[in-house]
């Protein structure tokens, strides 16, 4: 676990690589999903239990977490009971490859792609709603970024644990796993203006590939 160029430990299990997807590549990935966002199976905003609408909005590829029950499903129950659109290979590819590049056997089958607007947020939580398989196993989560640049707090495995605050950048991926992979994480801001030229203008999407 030491730090290398382009690859920075924060913890056992959970590394930043910067720039996974090359600048060149990102205006393609970004165009992917906002294709897939907008088709008629697309993205809406979730409402999690209690009622309160989330920040962002979410499209669920291969399973889909139902943020009324926080359980996945084949539907989308909360919403419209469409089938959940598939997960494409190539997507999954590029977790798969995020994955291995920190070190992680996996296959993910899951993608979620959240879009940020500037006002975008994502409180403190953990991804727990995985199969027991899955989580006992330590198969990480692979969360990557394109557009605007995120404020990033990584916490512990109680909500109380303190956070470290980290940027991340279009292209960079972010894999936690093993020992880290029920720790806490949120986004506290975007940062407007930050995005490079190629995918300006589009917000934040964030891909978080998991295996179920």
């Amino acid at each position: 676990m030491t730090d290398t160029p382009g690859v920075r430990w924060l913890a056992p299990g959970a590394c930043l690589l910067e720039g996974f997807v090359a600048l060149d590549a990102q205006a393609a990935l970004a165009a992917r999903c906002r294709e897939l966002v907008d088709a008629d199976t697309g993205a809406y905003v979730p409402i999690v239990r209690g009622g309160k609408s989330m920040r962002v909005r979410m499209l669920c590829l291969g399973r889909h977490w139902n943020p009324r029950i926080y359980a996945y499903q084949d539907v989308r129950g909360d919403f419209d009971n469409e089938p959940v659109p598939p997960l494409p290979a190539d997507l999954a590819d590029v977790g798969r490859r995020a994955a291995a590049a920190a070190g992680f056997a996996f296959a993910p089958d899951i993608c979620l792609i959240n879009w940020y607007g500037d006002e975008g947020r994502m409180g403190l939580h953990q991804d727990k709603d995985e199969s027991r398989a899955s989580i006992d196993a330590g198969h990480p989560v692979v969360s990557l970024s394109l557009g605007e640049t995120a404020r990033f707090l990584f916490g512990g495995t109680r909500r109380r644990d303190a956070v470290e605050p980290l940027l991340l950048k279009s292209g960079d991926a972010f894999v936690f796993g093993g020992p880290a992979r029920l720790r806490y994480h949120g986004i506290s801001r975007i940062l407007p203006g930050t995005a490079p030229t190629s995918v300006a203008g589009l917000g934040r999407f964030n891909l978080t590939f998991r295996q179920y």
